[in-house]
């Protein structure tokens, strides 16, 4: 769930809870009035019957304060589901200072490198290193080469990575490009028996002094310093 559309949830739980609490308020106020006018005929003393109907004030509040509590923990039950590691939310302030990029447009680029590094057992920032080595976080970067996205993924090769009924113009979309590049990732490590020749033969890369998995471990190791900074 987006900030956008958590925001707009909590804002109507908390207009419900308001409009409830007044309708009681209105009711009790009515009642208020009317004894106000009864009393002097009942001869029953004004504030009796104030205190009479303290039992209804108090459970009004009580329900009210009951609903808001409701929401509220609602609210944090839907963002702690998208929410991001505080290793994540470190590296995404670097992110957005080292690649002039928007921290909120950004963001969802982070929470799929998150959930796709947990489904397929890959440090999420390692995904977030490719990424940043690969496109510079610009989800429409297309290689001359033919390879396209933030993983920059070369359709031709895995179409048969794509979700039923997608078709090449998926790679594009930043969550399809994470989930498929992540896969020929995984593919490439497993291959290769280790991490620093899966890099190599992700990038096709055929050079022996493992230029690009260095790279891709320098800005990994960047991720990581920015990520214990902000927790400290």
């Amino acid at each position: 769930m987006s900030a956008s559309n958590l925001l707009k949830q909590t804002m109507s739980r908390r207009t419900d809870v308001a409009l409830h609490l007044a309708q009681h308020c209105l009711i009790i106020v009515g009642l208020v009035f009317a004894l106000g006018f009864i009393t002097p005929v009942s001869g029953e003393p004004m504030a009796e019957a104030f205190q009479a109907l303290w039992p209804e004030i108090s459970a009004s509040a009580d329900l009210a304060e009951a609903e808001e509590g409701r929401a509220e923990r609602g609210a944090s039950a839907d963002s702690d589901g998208n929410a991001l590691s505080p290793r994540m939310r470190g590296a995404l302030a670097y992110v957005a200072q080292r690649y002039k990029v928007s921290a909120e447009a950004v963001r969802p680029v982070f929470e799929a490198a998150q959930l796709v590094g947990q489904e397929r057992r890959i440090d999420p920032l390692l995904i977030v290193a490719i990424i940043g080595v690969e496109s510079g976080f610009n989800p429409f970067a297309e290689s001359s080469f033919g390879a396209q996205g933030l993983m920059q993924v070369i359709p031709r090769f895995h179409m048969d990575k794509l979700p039923g009924g997608a078709n090449g113009r998926a790679f594009l979309d930043p969550v399809t490009n994470i989930r498929v590049g992540a896969s020929v990732l995984q593919e490439a490590i497993q291959r290769r028996g280790g991490l620093t020749a899966g890099l190599q033969y992700y990038a096709g890369s055929s050079d022996a002094a493992g230029s690009y998995a260095n790279k891709v471990m320098a800005e990994k190791a960047r991720l990581e310093q920015a990520a214990q900074r902000r927790a400290g």
